[in-house]
């Protein structure tokens, strides 16, 4: 019976909680108790998909993480944009990035990831999770784009979930 009253994914329902703060228009007792029962229901309902839960091993890295995210799709944005502006062609390129990680979340925060940063577009992961097929803007070495998302959001992921 408690099982049923617990939170099976306590980080989803912090942040449906939070968001539902943010979306109401202002933090009232009935604002309040809906995004806890949003906080506690939803997560109740989806637990089904959730088969094993993610295990953050260094969770606290993770706003760094985001804030190295956010920096770079600022970076990338006036690149693209001068890429646009100038007459210099695009080399476009299908990149094929051999896979570190394993956890199955972590694959899709590095696929999401990739898919933000403008230029960029992760456009499948293989059937065994090994390569993700990136799509690149403007790529001049294939081994350098690796390279950077290795270094850049791949390790630190690698860093949180394992």
């Amino acid at each position: 019976m408690l099982d049923r009253l617990s939170f099976p994914q306590p980080w989803l329902s912090l942040t449906l909680f939070i968001t539902w703060q943010f979306l109401s228009d202002g933090i009232t007792g009935g604002s309040v108790v809906l995004g806890i029962i949003l906080a506690w229901g939803i997560p109740q309902m989806t637990q089904g998909f959730w088969p094993d839960p993610p295990a953050f091993i260094k969770a606290w890295r993770m706003p760094a993480y985001l804030l190295r995210v956010v920096w770079d799709i600022v970076v990338a944005s006036v690149e693209v944009a001068k890429l646009i502006l100038s007459p210099r062609q695009a080399r476009p390129a299908f990149i094929c990035y051999p896979l570190e990680l394993e956890h199955p979340l972590a694959i899709t925060i590095l696929a999401s990831t990739i898919s933000l940063t403008p230029g960029t577009v992760s456009a499948d992961v293989s059937d065994d999770n090994k390569l993700l097929l990136i799509h690149a803007l403007d790529a001049e070495d294939d081994q350098e784009v690796i390279d950077t998302i290795r270094a850049r959001y791949e390790k630190p992921l690698l860093e949180m979930f394992q």
